[in-house]
Parts: C-alpha cells; structure tokens; sequence
C-alpha cells in the first residue's frame, strides 16, 4: 500500500476521467525508460494485467477493512490502471460510456 493521499477534495468525475485517459494516451510517445504508464502501454503484456489483478484485490481488501480512505486511495489506483488496459487494448472512454449507457436501458 502506497502513502495515503492527504487533502482529497471532491472533483468531477467526467473531467477526471477524460483528462487522465488524454494523459495515458500521450504517454504511447513517451520513453519507457523515463515514464512508468510508457512501460505499461508497451512492456510485457502479462507485467499489466498483473498490476491491475493487484490493484482489484488491494480494493477488495480494503473493502473488507471497511477502510474508507484506503478504499478511495486503491480504487484511484484501479481506475488508472484500467485506463491503461484500456488504452493499450485500443477501447476508447466514449466506447466504454456506451457501454454503461447501453446497460442501464
């Protein structure tokens, strides 16, 4: 478990999430050696999809502490390296939010 981040205010979850998917996506141009979400995009598939097992189960166990800030600190972890899977997959965000659109029909 990473440090606890201190000071969180509320923010805008749309804003968020688009300005963080915009960042991962710039990182494809960016060294692997000089930028971890570089290394992630582009590096062994497997060195991925163990980070966002890890992170899952970090949240799950938070949860089970009922821990709420640690909860918050590894969903933040989760949704980052999500966006990342994502992004390397090639599934945009608006592919996504038609997803989730299209199941609460």
């Amino acid at each position: 478990m990473g440090e606890r981040t201190a000071n969180v205010q509320a923010g805008d979850i749309g804003e968020t999430i688009s300005g963080l998917a915009a960042t991962i996506h710039g990182r494809r141009d960016a060294s692997p050696e000089q930028s971890y979400t570089a290394r992630l995009l582009t590096g062994r598939e497997d060195s991925l999809l163990k980070k966002l097992t890890e992170e899952a189960t970090e949240v799950v166990m938070a949860a089970k502490d009922r821990d709420h800030d640690h909860i918050r600190y590894e969903a933040a972890d989760l949704v980052y390296h999500l966006l990342v899977t994502l992004e390397r997959y090639g599934v945009t965000i608006d592919e996504l939010a038609g997803e989730l659109n299209a199941r609460m029909r």
